[in-house]
């Protein structure tokens, strides 16, 4: 089993000169199916929560990040601290899910690694009841360039907030606040905390829900995408059609949050849902 330095060392030599862009996701996973829900309610929860998420801010002079993920749009509330991402204080509304300001100056290395604790912690969130979800948030640092260039440690954040009738997870909140220490780290130290008792979740209650990301045909292509295959190639292999391999594609990629099949071979590298 890869340490994640040895599975980060092996992307950079397999894909060398990439440089992993904001990771674009689509949010249509385990989000994809919609409930509809009254609009005034609608607005009513979503104000709520942008209050909250306003109220952390100027207190903590952090960043919050409030997601609706089934609307894919975002609210980012600015503090002092938001200086660091080039941000001033106040709020931005963003037609995206994610924060591409905030990605654009995490270092490619963390923000895979912050990318793959989320898949992990939302996959492991479906499998509770929406009472339990609230018991759970994630909890990382994250190597972050300032305005002279230099990377420091932050602190980030992920928390659900709330789910739709039907269960699937509507909105969530990520904040990115001052780490007080600099020293050196092997990786993000990413884990999923027990916000009742501080306690860190054990990997083994939430790695066995990777499985529940792709199909096992999704895998096997994946796997033949990672080592230099294209479509009609694999098409061939399997006896399917092209337009079949095509489909598949385009499912993993949704699946795992990413914008291409790059981004895909690299999370799943580091997941472990495959090997070279």
């Amino acid at each position: 089993m890869y340490f994640v330095s040895d599975a980060i060392l092996k992307i950079n030599q397999l894909y060398c000169g990439m440089t992993i862009e904001a990771i674009q996701k689509e949010v249509n996973d385990a989000l994809i199916e919609q409930v509809s829900i009254d609009s005034f309610q609608k607005e009513t929860i979503i104000d709520h929560y942008k209050q909250t998420a306003q109220s952390y801010v100027k207190v903590e002079q952090s960043v919050a990040v409030l997601t609706n993920y089934q609307d894919n749009y975002s609210y980012i509330f600015a503090g002092a601290f938001g200086s660091v991402f080039g941000m001033k204080s106040g709020s931005t509304y963003i037609n995206s899910a994610f924060e591409d300001d905030i990605f654009n100056k995490i270092h490619s290395d963390d923000l895979l690694e912050r990318h793959v604790l989320e898949l992990r912690y939302f996959h492991f969130l479906k499998t509770l009841s929406p009472e339990d979800r609230y018991k759970y948030s994630t909890h990382s640092y994250i190597r972050t360039r300032n305005a002279d260039g230099i990377y420091k440690y932050i602190t980030h954040r992920t928390y659900f907030l709330t789910s739709l009738s039907n269960g699937i997870i509507w909105l969530a909140l990520c904040t990115y606040s001052p780490c007080l220490e600099q020293n050196p780290r092997k990786g993000i130290e990413g884990k999923i905390v027990n916000n009742e008792n501080g306690e860190i979740l054990p990997a083994a209650e939430y790695i066995h829900c990777d499985k529940m990301i792709l199909s096992e045909r999704e895998i096997e292509i994946l796997r033949e995408i990672a080592v230099g295959k294209g479509s009609k190639e694999i098409a061939s292999e399997l006896y399917i059609s092209p337009y079949t391999v095509y489909r598949h594609r385009q499912n993993l990629i949704r699946k795992l949050k990413v914008s291409n099949s790059a981004e895909a071979v690299k999370t799943a590298l580091l997941m472990g849902l495959i090997t070279i």
